[in-house]
């Protein structure tokens, strides 16, 4: 059989795959507790593996904060010497089964997610979202305001969404993402119809569950505020989808975009978890006042998992608000989604756009087409200040070399599978 059509045949596969998952969150619990490798003194990261010396200063901030919130250390000082030293480890959310927004800061005790993709018996696990403040361990702040909020996140929220789950026996992420499409979200940058969704689902199974008054309280405001809170389960619906089709002999697809605000690392199913890495780009968007090019790190987090997913960038036709948040126009939105169809796939089945007739989304980045193009994915994301904290949105695109390092590699391993099962 021509090589061309094993490669075709095998992203067939990887998208059914895809469409067939079931991402269910079923479950919160601390990440000592479910994190695959989690340990005490392990703090994971956004993006690819990165050493402490390369990190960038956002993430290295949030590295600190995470070991003083979990009593590592002191102070940031120490901890920034003890990573330095070796003392506190570091490594990707996403050789963990997890993912991770903007810095991806994720430590032991920190309550977690979890995604459980039955048909493909695997899981991904993210943590719960900070709420609504531009200063979070997530963008690379850590201050007396965001370790009590990340203390009440563990001590009273996690334990509530934890028993809210278990009360409703689970909650298909799936249907939610398809719906808030309709409602003006991309679910990446612009999720605020899916936080409400899930909270609408949420509120009243806590308020059954008799949490005290002054938490039912401040947990409903909490909800009520934080429009981007089901983002994160996306996150890790998207995780548990791509990481059930990787591994695919022949597949060309993209099962992972991630960022660290160094790099960029891109993985495909037909390399199963290695890594293709290039410089991280800067971003292309609008600033908060007072802030500008000068203040931001380079693009960040694993958040990219959306666009591999088919939303995001890639959805941006169904958020409008989107393309005037970074300068835009309608048109401009829908030139943007249409635009990733020349390196995808296919459509997806579920995530459809009403003001294209409800056409699905581009998905299934194949790194054959993305080289042959020229055409590289745009990713919505946000902007983190170089010292912490939240200063604008925008867009950015991989490099070129990380599709050009996995077409390679693909190219290597498919030639040598082929040339073994003629012999």
């Amino acid at each position: 059989m021509a090589l061309k059509t094993l490669i075709e045949e095998a992203n067939n596969e990887g998208m059914n795959i895809m469409f067939s998952s079931k991402p269910r969150w079923v479950d919160v619990k601390p990440a000592i507790d479910v994190v695959p490798g989690m340990k005490e003194n392990l703090v994971l990261h956004a993006g690819p593996p990165v050493s402490w010396e390369r990190m960038c200063s956002a993430q290295k901030n949030g590295v600190a904060g995470a070991a003083v919130f979990e009593g590592l250390a002191d102070t940031l000082e120490e901890a920034k010497a003890m990573a330095a030293a070796g003392e506190i480890e570091i490594d990707a959310c996403h050789d963990h089964a997890t993912v991770g927004s903007m810095t991806g800061i994720t430590s032991a005790s920190m309550p977690m997610m979890i995604v459980d993709n039955a048909p493909y018996g695997n899981r991904a696990y993210i943590n719960v979202h900070e709420g609504p403040s531009r200063n979070r361990l997530t963008y690379g702040a850590f201050n007396r305001e965001v370790e009590k909020n990340l203390i009440w996140i563990r001590d009273v929220l996690g334990p509530a969404l934890a028993d809210a789950v278990d009360a409703m026996g689970g909650m298909d992420i799936v249907p939610i993402i398809a719906r808030s499409l309709t409602m003006g979200d991309e679910c990446h940058n612009r999720p605020t119809a899916g936080s409400a969704l899930f909270a609408l689902r949420v509120l009243p199974v806590i308020i059954d569950n008799g949490l005290e008054r002054e938490q039912l309280a401040k947990t409903a405001r909490f909800l009520g505020e934080t429009e981007h809170f089901f983002f994160h389960l996306g996150m890790a619906a998207g995780k548990a989808m791509t990481d059930a089709m990787s591994g695919i002999p022949y597949c060309s697809v993209v099962t992972a975009m991630a960022r660290n605000g160094t790099e960029v690392g891109i993985r495909v199913s037909g390399t199963d978890d290695q890594w293709f890495i290039g410089p991280a780009a800067d971003i292309e968007g609008s600033y908060f006042s007072g802030y500008g090019p000068e203040d931001a790190e380079a693009d960040i987090g694993d958040s990219a998992i959306m666009e591999t997913t088919g939303l995001g960038a890639f959805a941006m036709a169904a958020s409008v608000p989107m393309a005037y948040a970074i300068g835009g126009t309608a048109e401009d939105a829908i030139k943007y989604q249409e635009s990733m169809a020349e390196i995808t796939v296919t459509r997806h089945q579920a995530y459809q756009v009403p003001t294209l007739d409800y056409r699905g989304t581009p998905v299934g980045i194949d790194v054959r087409k993305v080289v042959h193009t020229g055409v590289l994915p745009i990713i919505d994301t946000a902007i983190a200040h170089k010292d912490g904290g939240e200063i604008g949105v925008g867009i950015a695109r991989p490099p070129m070399e990380c599709f050009s390092q996995a077409l390679r590699e693909l190219h290597r391993v498919t030639k040598a599978s082929s040339a073994q099962a003629r012999s």
